[in-house]
């Protein structure tokens, strides 16, 4: 598997070794062995997630606060998407800033997103399934978001009228927000 770093500390992108032939692929989604030498203290996963969405759903932006906090590590099992995360540890020097990767079915890559971020995607094709492990159980009372369209944060998420949820249209914006990390 290969590691690539980010612009923003903590996000990683990972490329599975995948081994194809005429019959169709085979790769490791994840093993524990080789994702604890990526790390000083691995993250243990203990949740995991699946979501089926049509062409233009967007979710998010989501995280959770502590001590609650998630880290996660997506994926895309059919489809495709443009996953998104943006850096609300306070402190950091990209605090505010986001990075967005495509992940897909074809290239299945993964995207390794750790505590202190707000993360949400939007989907490019029907049907898709997205898929994540999370390092501890959803919690409710510690559930945040923001606006999926703050113009401070100024995502292109390439969509014009991406489907949102109730829930998701009425996070805050980025100016109004105190982040808890």
């Amino acid at each position: 598997m290969n590691v690539i770093k980010t612009k923003i500390d903590g996000l990683l992108i990972i490329e599975p070794d995948v081994f194809g032939d005429d019959r169709g692929y085979f790769f490791e989604s994840f093993n524990e062995k080789k994702w604890s030498a990526c790390f000083e203290n691995p993250p243990v996963f203990v949740q995991d997630n699946e979501s089926l969405s049509h062409k233009g759903v967007l979710r998010g932006l989501h995280f959770q606060s502590p001590p609650h906090s998630q880290a996660k590590l997506v994926r895309v099992v059919k489809g495709a998407v443009l996953d998104v995360a943006v850096d609300i540890r306070s402190g950091s020097p990209t605090y505010g800033q986001h990075f967005s990767v495509h992940l897909s079915e074809e290239n299945k890559k993964q995207f390794f997103i750790p505590e202190g971020f707000a993360h949400g995607f939007v989907t490019l094709e029907d049907n898709t399934i997205f898929t994540y492990k999370c390092t501890d159980f959803y919690n409710v009372q510690s559930e945040g978001g923001l606006s999926y369209n703050d113009p401070i944060l100024n995502i292109d998420w390439g969509i014009e009228s991406p489907l949102i949820s109730e829930k998701d249209r009425k996070y805050i914006e980025f100016n109004n927000f105190t982040t808890p990390y």
